[in-house]
């Protein structure tokens, strides 16, 4: 498929751009504001022009803020949808400041019939439309949805496209590369997608509007049509562009994120104004549509192939005077903008190739009659005679055979011929009267074939351009079979990328194979080491028995030991005599008998503790009559700031009077002067009616010096007013004087107040700050007084404990005392069995029990020696164990990691597997399409519309950026639009 050029479209015409203007109605701030409306409409059934400040706007159409939305879609943007639908691009965008009514002018409140806006009823006028067309045509509707926000174009259906970029296509178009774009069959689907990006654009609120545009959006609905019959096919965009209002941060109160984005859209607005006034201006050469995203976007819109209708959106009110002159300058310089338009037509290759045989055709034919023109002119230029049989049909033939016959007549008998009277007389007539006209006839000759030469110049020349777009058609061959070549390469590297991503996987198969396999093997290290590892414990538990065995053994050699060593009986002896001398020293209980001896140790550590416990008890003593000093100091700062406190309330008391006086005071003082100032007014009343009287008085002894009664009455009169006038001035004096004595005094007491106040006011903070410095003293002191109750306490807890101690140490000295006791009778037993053995036993029974000592001491050393060889191996061993098992960890979590990898390996190979087969999948889809798009125009698009049916429902199944789509076929009585599959960025 082939976007035909300029020169085999419909001719091109200019046509102007479209400006409406719509003013709202005053809102309820501006009229709390009080602002009024200054807007005005000339009467004379014109609603085209406006007046603001005397001068006079001239536009496409103006409507009053009583106008419907209904009127205002019908008479700005109604005409646009045929325009669309027959092929031509449109583009209708609203104008103007903050709150000024764009977005309501747009978009409004879809669904409501009479309150949405154009997008809506555009949406609904277009399928209309096309269910009303004959049913040879087939429609495709994608729209796309996103907005420019800090001049970054953001995808409003795929909110993860934050910063897109505008490209141009092969015909130097502008558009949005990467957009996302659904294909739609019905409004319903239409109005889905508004309102999923309505939910995604960047809206706030500022002290102008509530729900203030932080973004231009733009919508753009690209229809295309196919007539099934001849294979026609037209195309039409239409860019419905919503615009943020140009703002005053005055005025919106703008801050932080909101001030940005306020910059963002003055300087884009700017950038189209800039452009517009260039467009106006007519001498400019370049024009600046590279400033902005924005005007990048609307260059086809603005001066280019495209038919465009600007709303701008104004405010009444004379607080946004400036703002609504300024909309209104920008629509008047873009009414004098003229676009291109003309109509978008795609032809087939074979419709290419039918009229590439025509125009050869013709142009076969032109060379033809050129070759023939050409021959006749070069034997006319040699004098030669053409027979009119031979001569070139020309529209002017007939015309011009007679003086071509009479001039050759006219040659002939110019030839030499045999002199004869007759004949001499029909030269010499020749030669003098039809000679002249025979050369006129040779110049209009000329002058014809000067024409014809002009005119085979003219037919040289379109033959040279039918070359040219030949040569161009040649060249778009060449770039398809170029591109059908770099995809072939493309094919076949992606095919060996395939091969050697097989190659890939099949390493990674045996990289898991060999993973499996040292799997195994690790696997079976570590049974083994579990198995060593219970063999050790088995082992450990025997030796731990046997220690525990030899552990008892010892116990009881040390207890036969025990009782075998006098030694220790009598220093055993000798501390029960020291612990009964230092119970009797200690003076505790009567029962204690002890010995008198003692060491002295003992009895110096209770001597220490008692010394100890004395100090406690005095220190406590102390810190109890320091705490009751305290409790008594308390007391009295307690009894001082009550009476500060009485005192303060007497001063604040005082203080209230003071000033309700002073107020009284100053009251009274504004009455006086109240008086006196109605009192001077009341005197300068008197004085312009005396000056009245004198006036009349003046006047009428001008005009009436005949009547002397009256003069003299009215000398009478102004004494007597006079009179009046000097008692009340006399009055008014001394009022006055009363007044400003009165006032004098006033002003003596108030500054006396004055001073006493403010004597009042130093002696209050003077004993604030006392009371602050005594609350903080009694914050302190019962901050001391908590720790001291905290040391107190601690102290008493400490003798507690002591007495506790001391209780516990004599009940222990209770008990050394009774086994001392029970010691001695038995050591006293003991000595008469010996001393009787002693005498029944000779020497060798002692030899004996020397000799069984000394093999017990022996096997004690020995169990002693073997006992401490355990301890060390079970050291030993408790130090391998915890190394043993930090090793089983890391096998263990080796392992884990292994099958981890191994797992993800398998499902890495498994994505793998299926992007390759995806991609090949796709490659070969592209360039089936592009065979098929070789041989003729029968590519499936996604969700066709048949004109003349209504919609039916329809399935779609989305996910993420990309949308499967699938639309069962709809069966009516005789028809069926075949259904179609879409994978949205690969259709």
């Amino acid at each position: 498929m082939a976007t035909e050029t300029p020169r085999e479209r419909e001719i091109a015409a200019e046509d102007s751009i479209k400006v409406v203007c719509r003013f709202r109605p005053l809102n309820d701030s501006e009229e709390k504001a009080g602002s009024k409306f200054i807007v005005k409409f000339p009467s004379g059934g014109e609603d085209n022009c406006i007046s603001i400040g005397g001068k006079v706007y001239l536009f496409d159409k103006v409507f009053k803020p009583n106008a419907t939305q209904d009127k205002v879609y019908n008479e700005a943007a109604k005409s646009i949808v045929t325009d669309v639908l027959a092929g031509y691009n449109g583009t209708i965008f609203a104008y103007g400041q903050t709150s000024s009514g764009k977005t309501h002018t747009m978009e409004g409140v879809i669904g409501d019939p009479n309150k949405q806006g154009i997008i809506p009823r555009i949406v609904n006028d277009i399928f209309n439309h096309i269910y009303g067309m004959e049913e040879n045509l087939e429609f495709h509707i994608k729209v796309s949805y996103f907005e420019i926000y800090m001049d970054k174009i953001r995808d409003l259906l795929d909110v993860s496209k934050v910063n897109l970029s505008v490209h141009e296509d092969k015909n130097r178009v502008p558009f949005v590369k990467g957009a996302t774009e659904r294909f739609v069959s019905s409004p319903e689907e239409v109005f889905e997608v508004i309102e999923e990006g309505k939910s995604n654009r960047h809206i706030a609120v500022t002290n102008m509007n509530e729900h203030s545009s932080r973004s231009h959006s733009v919508f753009l609905i690209n229809v295309k049509q196919e007539n099934l019959e001849n294979q026609k096919k037209l195309s039409g965009k239409l860019y419905l562009v919503d615009l943020a209002g140009s703002e005053k941060v005055s005025k919106t109160g703008a801050e932080g994120t909101v001030l940005d984005e306020a910059k963002n859209i003055n300087k884009s607005l700017s950038a189209l104004g800039n452009v517009i006034s260039a467009l106006a201006d007519g001498n400019k050469t370049h024009i600046p549509y590279r400033d902005s995203k924005l005007t990048r976007i609307l260059q086809e819109s603005l001066g280019g192939n495209a038919r465009t209708t600007i709303i701008i959106c104004c405010s009444p009110a004379s607080f946004n005077e400036s703002e609504t002159k300024s909309t209104l300058d920008f629509g008047k310089r873009a009414k004098t903008i003229k676009n291109v338009v003309c109509v978008n037509e795609e032809l087939t290759a074979e419709e290419w190739k039918r009229r590439y045989e025509r125009e050869k055709e013709k142009a076969a034919k032109w060379k033809a009659k050129v070759d023939k023109l050409e021959a006749e002119l070069s034997r006319w230029r040699q004098g030669e005679t053409v027979n009119p049989d031979e001569q070139v049909n020309l529209v002017e033939a007939p015309d011009v055979t007679t003086p071509i016959n009479v001039s050759i007549e006219g040659k002939l008998d110019d030839s030499p011929m045999p002199a004869t009277p007759g004949g001499g007389l029909m030269a010499g007539s020749l030669s003098n009267e039809e000679r002249q006209k025979l050369e006129e006839e040779r110049e209009r000759l000329y002058q014809q074939l000067d024409d014809k030469d002009e005119e085979i110049n003219q037919q040289s020349q379109y033959v040279e351009k039918l070359k040219e777009q030949m040569e161009e058609q040649e060249e778009l061959i060449a770039s398809a079979r170029r591109d059908y070549e770099q995809l072939q390469q493309e094919m076949n590297r992606i095919q060996q990328e395939n091969e050697s991503a097989k190659e890939e996987v099949k390493e990674v198969l045996q990289a898991l194979e060999e993973l499996a396999v040292n799997y195994d093997q690790k696997s079976q290290e570590v049974e083994l080491k579990n198995k060593e590892q219970e063999t050790m414990t088995e082992e450990l538990l025997a030796k731990q028995v046997a220690l525990n065995n030899t552990a008892s053994e010892l116990q009881q050699l040390r207890d036969m030991s025990a009782h075998q060593r006098k030694r220790i009986a009598e220093m055993l002896a000798n501390f029960l005599k020291d612990l009964g001398e230092i119970g009797v020293a200690i003076g505790g209980d009567e029962n204690l008998k002890v010995a008198p001896e003692s060491n002295g140790k003992l009895e110096e550590e209770f001597t220490v503790a008692r010394l100890f416990i004395s100090k406690m008890k005095s220190e406590v003593k102390n810190l109890v009559q320091r705490c009751q000093g305290l409790e008594s100091f308390q007391v009295d700062c307690n009894k001082k700031v009550s009476e500060y406190e009485k005192d303060l309330a007497e001063c604040r008391l005082l203080i209230s009077q003071h000033e309700a006086r002073m107020q009284t005071l100053t009251e009274s003082m504004k009455e006086a002067e109240a008086r006196k100032r109605t009192l001077e007014e009341d005197v300068d009343a008197l004085r312009e009616e005396c000056a009245k009287l004198k006036a009349a008085e003046q006047v009428q002894a001008v005009t009436n010096k005949e009547k002397a009664e009256e003069k003299e009455a009215a000398t009478k009169m102004r004494v007597a007013l006079e009179e009046q006038m000097d008692q009340l001035r006399d009055a008014h004096q001394k009022q006055v004087a009363a007044l400003r004595d009165e006032l004098s005094e006033k002003q003596e007491l108030i500054s006396e107040l004055k001073d006493l106040n403010q004597k009042f006011t130093l002696a209050h903070q003077q004993m604030q700050a006392d009371y602050e410095r005594l609350k903080q003293e009694e914050a302190n002191k019962s901050v001391k007084l908590q720790e001291l109750m905290l040391l107190n306490e601690r102290r008493e807890q400490a003798r507690k404990d002591l007495k506790g101690l001391e209780d516990t140490v004599a009940k222990e000295l209770q008990t050394l005392h009774n086994l001392r006791k029970l010691f001695v009778q038995d050591l006293q037993a003991r000595i008469k069995k010996t001393i009787n053995a002693e005498d029944n036993e000779d020497d060798g029974g002692s030899l004996a029990q020397k000799q069984k000592i000394s093999f017990l001491e022996n096997n004690l050393d020995q169990l002693t020696k073997v006992h401490k060889q355990l301890v060390r191996d079970n050291a030993d061993l408790r130090c391998e164990l915890p190394k043993l098992e930090k090793r089983l960890r890391a096998t263990m979590e080796r392992v884990k990691a292994l099958e981890t990898a191994l797992r993800d390996a398998k499902e890495g190979a498994m994505r793998d597997r299926k992007r390759y087969q995806y991609e090949v999948d796709r490659i070969k889809e592209a360039v089936r399409q592009k065979n098929l798009a070789r041989r003729g125009p029968s590519a499936q698009i996604a969700k066709p519309i048949r004109a003349g049916q209504h919609h039916l429902s329809t399935v779609s199944i989305r996910t993420g950026n990309r949308e499967n789509e699938c639309k069962s076929a709809f069966i009516d009585e005789n028809k069926r639009i075949p259904a179609a599959f879409m994978y949205n960025g690969y259709a």
